[in-house]
């Protein structure tokens, strides 16, 4: 028997097969509209947080934020567009910009405190990671060394 009869026998059975099973299948009916507010409700075209904003709802507006701007590695300028993106400078930490020995920093987290959670940032060679996450015991979202933000 030839290398290439059973190749063509299991091709034409699998043709065979999908002819067969094009025929079971039938189209699913529409989904009937849904009533509540959430399904109905259009998704703003610049969102944004205001006090009332529940943790979850300011984590994935720091994070759209954030996204759009891990081109850098820098802290000063994640805070900035964290600020103007309407988040109070006064809740956020951030850690140094460059090591002990003045080397640029492997990575640059930055937090922001929102109650009792934290909306917490990472920009590395790696790219971006984020997480909400609870207040540390202390009161504060990072651990380790942070940088005064002072301008």
């Amino acid at each position: 028997m030839s290398r290439s009869r059973p190749v063509a026998l299991r091709l034409g059975v699998v043709a065979l097969l999908a002819a067969a099973l094009t025929g079971c299948t039938t189209e699913a009916p529409a989904p009937a509209p849904s009533t509540s507010a959430a399904a109905t409700a259009e998704p703003s075209a610049d969102p944004t947080i205001t006090p009332d904003s529940t943790s979850d709802e300011a984590y994935a507006y720091f994070d759209l934020v954030a996204r759009g701007h891990v081109d850098a590695n820098d802290g000063r300028s994640m805070v900035d567009t964290l600020v103007a993106a309407g988040f109070d400078k006064a809740a956020m930490e951030v850690t140094p910009d460059s090591t002990s020995i003045g080397r640029a920093a492997d990575s640059v987290q930055f937090s922001v405190l929102w109650g009792s959670d934290c909306l917490i940032g990472q920009t590395s060679g790696a790219g971006y990671s984020s997480q909400l996450a609870p207040v540390l015991g202390n009161g504060s979202c990072l651990v380790g060394t942070t940088r005064a933000i002072d301008w």
